[in-house]
């Protein structure tokens, strides 16, 4: 593709060179760069692709996309052939250019992104296998994985960056895929990796406690979340959870259509929850009964948010009631392994307090005769204010605690667990035990549990490994809890 076209309303204030390059692809990573490369300097927090524009030029780059004079200055007085074009901001022109250069191929899907705290994976995935379940090809963009139609592709960021995201739903059009479903992180919008993306539908599920480490307060987040649905066309919808009382505030400058749903109020859609147990819900939805497999009020709304959308995208209301009671859980959502002496491991993957408090309630509602055990910890390098929350929300609803690793990365995780330590009272400092190492903590919990408790493993949900330092260590929570359920058999004998 030619750079005039790559170009197009990607906020260019000068060029010097010919634009009538043809262009082999778009990278913003110097070491992808080769000859026929387009290459765009980005500004990120870790480092400046401008200090990277001559390694870009020695490895073959035809064009350099640019927005500070310095960085080029030396370089314009060299006769290397290569085309400058200076933009207003790099970000934005990445995000552009990238859907240009793969000819906007979100404009050629049926897009639907949903933002909020919690719930994303669930919605986004239940979505994706609600509309193949019903004989439509889809794409999925996820924290899990990606896929496109049956193909996985695997996943390092919620929100991928704008290249990754555009050749994806490229392959979607050129699969034969019609519908999207994304998921939008705060730090995605505010990064602009979703800028230029056609989205027919938006959602909002809900606003909590998390990536105050990036965004620095509470506002700042809510303003990234609240953009998503500023830059919606008029021609999508806005769906609202008005259960959370951010709801309305996401969509006080959209130009989109707004639809509510509420499972406690009056909206547009509605939902109540009829029965409750391991197994499932029984839900009334718009006046329908419906079973799903799914577990939790949290999830009810999740799944009102689904029935939402379908509705949004033309679903009909009855097949899609059907279509609901055959999805399974997400990976890693309250994800149930049963074993000896009737004891339950829960594995899911809440790591706010918002998420740990909907899971525990859920699990102490549906049987509050056993006993309950919470395993959990907080992630290093990531928003420290979160770790005392969630000490408060484990004090509050289980019997037992085991404060231990998640993801230490470069903190110590000793220093991680004092910080969770500041926010247990007296009555939780009596229950909690302090284990680092997180596999000997799942044994622990496990072995020392009583008849029947229920024990729940917060935080790691579908991750198979773990970070310690700067190594990512396998660790499958599956497999060490099935090792614990096999010697506990074993020595039952």
């Amino acid at each position: 593709m030619r750079i005039e076209n790559i170009i197009k309303d990607s906020g260019v204030t000068e060029v010097k060179g010919r634009l009538d390059i043809d262009i082999k692809d778009v990278c913003d990573d110097s070491r992808k760069v080769s000859g026929g490369s387009l290459f765009i300097a980005v500004k990120g927090h870790g480092t400046d692709g401008h200090q990277y524009i001559g390694k870009a030029i020695e490895a073959g780059a035809a064009a350099i996309v640019f927005e500070e004079d310095s960085s080029v200055a030396p370089l314009l007085q060299n006769d290397n052939n290569v085309t400058f074009i200076k933009v207003a901001s790099s970000r934005h022109a990445l995000a552009i250019m990238a859907a240009n250069f793969y000819d906007n191929p979100s404009r050629k899907l049926s897009l639907v992104g949903i933002t909020g705290t919690n719930g994303k994976t669930t919605t986004v995935t239940l979505l994706y296998h609600l509309f193949m379940e019903q004989g439509y090809n889809c794409g999925l963009l996820s924290t899990i994985a990606n896929y496109v139609g049956t193909t996985r592709f695997e996943t390092a960021n919620t929100t991928a960056d704008p290249i990754v995201i555009n050749s994806l739903m490229a392959r979607m059009v050129d699969a034969g895929c019609e519908f999207c479903f994304m998921e939008v992180s705060s730090i995605g919008v505010e990064q602009e990796r979703v800028s230029g993306l056609d989205f027919k539908v938006g959602i909002f599920s809900n606003l909590t406690h998390d990536h105050l480490d990036y965004h620095g307060t509470f506002a700042e987040y809510l303003r990234c979340k609240k953009l998503f649905f500023d830059n919606l066309s008029p021609k999508a919808t806005a769906i609202i959870n008005i259960d959370d009382k951010h709801g309305e505030v996401m969509v006080q400058n959209t130009k989109a259509k707004v639809v509510t749903f509420s499972c406690r109020s009056i909206a547009d859609h509605t939902c109540r929850v009829l029965e409750e147990s391991f197994e499932g819900m029984l839900l009334k939805i718009d006046g329908r009964e419906a079973w799903t497999r799914l577990v939790g009020k949290h999830n009810a709304s999740n799944i009102l948010a689904i029935y939402s959308a379908a509705m949004a995208l033309g679903a009909d209301p009855e097949e899609t009631l059907v279509a609901i009671s055959k999805l399974e859980p997400a990976p890693g959502r309250l994800e149930v392994m049963n074993g000896p002496r009737n004891i339950s491991v829960v594995i899911d993957y809440a790591h706010t307090p918002d998420a740990l408090d909907n899971v525990l309630k859920t699990l102490r509602d549906i049987d509050k005769g056993k006993e309950l055990v919470c395993l959990f910890g907080c992630g290093g390098d990531r928003d420290r204010t979160k770790r005392p929350e969630m000490a408060k929300v484990a004090e509050e609803y289980s019997d037992k605690i085991i404060v231990t690793a998640d993801n230490s990365r470069t903190e110590r995780t000793e220093d991680i667990l004092d910080e969770i330590r500041t926010g247990f009272g007296p009555e939780g400092l009596s229950k909690a035990i302090f284990i680092p190492d997180r596999k000997e903590a799942i044994r622990a919990a496990i072995m020392f549990a009583p008849e029947g408790a229920i024990i729940l493993l917060a935080g790691k949900g579908h991750e198979t490994y773990q970070i310690i330092g700067t190594e990512k260590r396998h660790f499958d929570e599956r497999e060490i809890v099935s090792e614990v359920f096999k010697q506990m058999e074993t020595n039952a004998k």
